[in-house]
């Protein structure tokens, strides 16, 4: 387990993360999310000791980081995996690893093979590619066997399948009983991989519940209704005390209703549904409807405006005095 109490790290007159209390418990796949600058990393970073907090506390299985013996036999992470000596095999790279942390040189060949690296063991790392260098990253966290996993941005550059399999791993390190944490911007990916989410913004918590809560509490919830006897439904909803919306296509929406509530109420009377189908916003659109007022940085979907005008120098003048 990993739990934070009241963690603030200050740079100056800024404060990057704000009081942050929360943990994160073994068994579920924990995602941690973030609009850019909102203290993500420099959280991971004080739970790994590479950064100190200027208040508050944060503990590894109840112990700071810097008093674990062999920590990689605790924790292991993957942090930013172009961290690696580009002149060293990935073997090697390992190696260094385990031994300075009592670890067999046996495992070290174990994991290679685990994230698909076996072949390309005693290639110099500095000639792998973006997903290579991702899958020798999530070698060095496994190395130890770690209870405790914590992954920044695990999926850089890797292709559909790395992606598919850096999830199973995680939820099947999960399903073992151990605590994994991820932090990602990919939020179709995070939807299928995490159970449970803590979400902060300029350093503060947001929200940390599980992921169909999250969506729940930060989304509308609606069923879309169509029939070719519009007005005789409209009626019947108006006579229910229920408010739909229009929708395009001459569709209805109709607000935390349960459909089989609004398609027996239909049957009853024999109206006809062409669909009745219960929507619910996805985990980007609640996560952009909670950080709205947390994102630092703005950027416009339009294209950018034209160009200042020149401003000439001394041609210019010379040419008004002419």
């Amino acid at each position: 387990m990993i739990e934070l109490e009241g963690l603030t790290k200050r740079y100056d007159e800024k404060v990057a993360v704000n009081r942050l209390t929360f943990a994160v418990r073994p068994g579920l796949v924990t995602g941690f999310l973030g609009p850019n600058g909102a203290g993500k990393s420099t959280t991971m970073r004080m739970i790994l000791g590479l950064d100190r907090p200027t208040a508050g506390d944060v503990r590894v299985d109840g112990t700071h980081y810097d008093r674990l013996r062999d920590p990689l036999h605790h924790i292991g992470a993957l942090l930013d995996a172009k961290a690696v000596h580009g002149g060293r095999s990935a073997y090697h790279h390992l190696l260094c690893l385990a031994q300075s942390n009592g670890i067999p040189a046996s495992r070290v060949r174990a994991v290679l093979d685990t994230v698909g690296l076996g072949a390309v063991a005693r290639k110099k790392a500095k000639n792998f590619s973006l997903g290579m260098g991702q899958r020798l990253g999530i070698a060095g966290a496994l190395l130890g066997d770690p209870r405790i996993l914590m992954f920044d941005e695990p999926v850089n550059g890797l292709d559909p399948e790395g992606i598919h399999w850096i999830r199973t791993l995680m939820q099947n390190l999960a399903a073992e009983g151990r605590t994994v944490f991820v932090s990602s911007h990919l939020m179709s990916e995070m939807a299928v991989t995490a159970e449970h989410l803590v979400v902060i913004g300029q350093g503060r918590l947001l929200a940390d519940t599980s992921m169909a809560d999250f969506i729940r509490r930060n989304s509308r919830s609606y069923v879309r209704v169509r029939t070719p006897q519009r007005e005789q439904l409209l009626d019947l909803l108006h006579a229910a005390g229920i408010t739909p919306v229009e929708a395009d296509g001459g569709a209805l929406e109709v607000d935390d209703a349960r459909p089989e509530h609004l398609g027996e109420l239909a049957a009853r009377h024999g109206v006809v549904l062409h669909e009745l189908s219960p929507r619910q916003a996805s985990l980007e659109e609640a996560f952009m409807r909670l950080t709205a007022e947390s994102v630092e940085y703005h950027a416009h979907a339009g294209p950018p405006g034209p160009p200042p005008s020149p401003r000439w120098g001394g041609d210019r003048r010379k040419g008004a005095g002419a």
